[in-house]
């Protein structure tokens, strides 16, 4: 829960600076994740543990890390976007719509004009509930490598039953 605050208050201080805080720099909110993620593992692996960690035990913590704080952080987006402020939602959708037209070229040249015309109105239909599943899916693809690597890291079985 902590790491979902963390994200929501990244999310804050963007909106804070200026900052469209629903655009691809909060991405780099999962940062904080990571970081919660090593922390959380070490603390397992040093304190519950005993001085062991198992890979899958390593996965499983770092899953539900990750997703627990992935719908944390959407929900309060969504509270926020809703009942806050909704211009920050509607400043996404106009965003999201420039970005579409920047690309429309390339789009419309490899997948056609109605794949373009599709997208527009997937975009032009957006409402503050695509948030929450969003942050879902961002989350949980970009958790993939981390995972599996600080899961590794930390990893460490004892051995001892081998040597009899």
């Amino acid at each position: 829960m902590i790491t979902g605050l963390f994200c929501f208050i990244y999310f804050l201080s963007l909106y804070a600076l200026g900052i469209p805080p629903l655009g691809n720099i909060r991405v780099l909110d999962f940062g904080i994740v990571i970081i919660m993620m090593i922390a959380t593992v070490w603390y397992y692996r040093k304190h519950v543990g005993k001085g062991t960690l198992h890979l899958w035990e390593g996965i499983t913590i770092c899953y539900v890390l990750n997703t627990i704080a992935a719908l944390l952080t959407g929900w309060l987006i969504y509270f926020f976007v809703t009942v806050v402020n909704p211009d920050v939602f509607a400043e996404y959708v106009i965003n999201s719509k420039k970005l579409l037209l920047e690309g429309k070229k390339q789009l419309v040249d490899q997948f056609g004009p109605e794949t373009f015309a599709e997208q527009w109105q997937k975009v032009s239909a957006m409402t503050p509930g695509v948030l929450l599943p969003d942050e879902m899916t961002k989350k949980t693809a970009l958790a993939v490598l981390p995972v599996l690597i600080i899961s590794l890291i930390f990893r460490k079985q004892d051995y001892g039953i081998y040597r009899q």
